[in-house]
């Protein structure tokens, strides 16, 4: 598990190693890793004293990365040390590991993970050659793993990386364009999925970004979430104050909440304005996407509702 950000096993294992595995700040982060990872692909471990996963992972990292032999090199930054570089590479739990080649990052995981994992992270890193290994799956792979940890802005690189290699790559540019609406970005949210052939605007994942921008674009002020649940709460028959509530919900973000208030809608009266209700609640499943548990769980419900 890795720890939230609110120091990493000792030394560098001797002089043999001293170009293998180093220390680096804010000052020589350019030469070290950005300059560096021209020839060779270079993983940098953000860690703290304090962080006991930190002093786990970081020996076998160590390890790894001998047992490379000159394949890729690792740059330690200990975050404590360097606060303004850890907040410009939006560093929000530690450990976390980059991987960076031709001055990008290419790679990523947060957390100690095995040793077993950590090779086949350095074995799928491009190779020396500027060949890589792993291609596209790894690109989207650290995108989803950064989407996932909350690195929006690190996912959407990956995602472009992956859809940049392969132009028909639809799972890439779908989820560059929710990395973009997450941003708060609508229109280049838009403009990516316009990128989408015509004949593949059908596709599951871009479907999920339709509806998340449907969404977006009819949520309500979250802006007084408080008033809009006093109201609804004040009169449970009130279908539009809990309608309201609802929107309000959505546009918050807050989708588990909006789908419980939508379902007390349709239990009440499963038609009220034109089954308004049922309609947004299937916008929202489809948003979340089929496989999501708030999706499993409210359909559930729902067919209890219908069916009952």
């Amino acid at each position: 598990m890795s720890e939230i950000i609110g120091g990493h096993a000792g030394g560098h294992g001797g002089a043999p190693d001293v170009d293998l595995i180093k220390d680096a700040t804010i000052e020589t982060f350019e030469a070290d890793v950005l300059a560096a990872s021209m020839t060779v692909p270079v993983i940098v471990d953000f860690w703290a004293d304090w962080c006991g996963p930190c002093k786990q992972l970081g020996p076998l990292l160590e390890r790894a990365v001998k047992a490379a032999k000159g394949k890729v090199r690792l740059v330690k930054i200990d975050i404590d040390k360097n606060q303004m570089l850890a907040s410009q590479m939006r560093i929000q739990s530690i450990p976390t590991v980059y991987a960076f080649f031709q001055g990008r990052p290419v790679d990523g995981f947060q957390g100690s993970i095995p040793e077993s994992e950590i090779k086949k992270f350095i074995e799928r890193l491009p190779r020396a050659d500027g060949l890589s290994q792993g291609g596209d799956e790894d690109y989207m792979a650290a995108a989803e793993a950064a989407f996932a940890a909350g690195d929006v802005t690190t996912a959407a690189q990956f995602y472009a990386q992956a859809a940049q290699s392969d132009p028909e790559n639809i799972a890439a540019i779908a989820g560059l364009a929710r990395c973009h609406l997450t941003l708060g970005d609508r229109d280049q949210a838009r403009d990516t999925l316009a990128m989408i052939p015509e004949a593949k605007q059908n596709d599951p994942a871009v479907a999920s970004i339709k509806a998340a921008l449907a969404l977006a674009d009819g949520g309500g002020d979250a802006g007084d979430l408080a008033g809009l649940e006093q109201a609804a709460q004040a009169n449970p028959a009130d279908l539009e104050a809990r309608y309201a509530y609802a929107n309000g919900l959505l546009g918050a973000g807050a989708m588990e909440p909006a789908i419980e208030q939508l379902l007390a809608i349709i239990e009440r009266d499963r038609e009220w304005n034109e089954a308004a209700a049922r309609q947004k609640l299937l916008t929202v499943f489809e948003a979340l996407g089929h496989a999501h548990p708030a999706t499993v769980r409210g359909r559930r419900r729902l067919s209890a509702i219908l069916f009952s």
